[in-house]
């Protein structure tokens, strides 16, 4: 039994389009749903001596205008789902998989953006991340999906 499911959501038309997907899987199965916003430090190099600081009123302000989004995303998806929004700091990967785990999530949909070569190489795939450490099932989304149409 399916009965809760994270969405990570980065804000990409990618993630939305998986939240699309995971309200319609969450009807079927009377799933609560639960969308996750990972924002990630912002560093900046202080100085030699001191290494690296964080700006946190950079974060404040990202936390807010997520969370101004989040709700807005929840309330589009329909008012016959439960939606909690959930707004974490930190690498993405991991406060993913973390929440997964402390909420008993059943199954994680997630968006893949499609990075390949040099960029993949460098940077990794949060959504591979994801699936190789999750606590629960992981289904990974990329456009097209057959079958399933984006309606924006």
């Amino acid at each position: 039994m399916i009965k809760s499911i994270m969405v990570p959501i980065d804000f990409s038309d990618y993630s939305k389009g998986a939240l699309r997907y995971a309200a319609q899987f969450a009807k079927q199965f009377n799933s609560k749903i639960y969308l996750i916003y990972v924002v990630e430090p912002m560093i900046y190099p202080a100085d030699f001596s001191m290494g690296q600081v964080a700006i946190p009123s950079s974060d404040i302000d990202l936390t807010t205008r997520a969370e101004e989004e989040l709700n807005k995303l929840a309330s589009e998806i329909g008012n016959d789902l439960v939606v909690e929004t959930i707004i974490k700091t930190g690498k993405p990967f991991v406060e993913i998989n973390e929440t997964a785990g402390e909420k008993g999530i059943d199954l994680i949909i997630i968006a893949t953006h499609g990075h390949t070569g040099v960029e993949h190489l460098l940077f990794g795939s949060t959504a591979e991340k994801v699936v190789r450490k999750a606590p629960c099932p992981v289904l990974t989304l990329r456009e097209p999906i057959k079958g399933f149409q984006f309606k924006n």
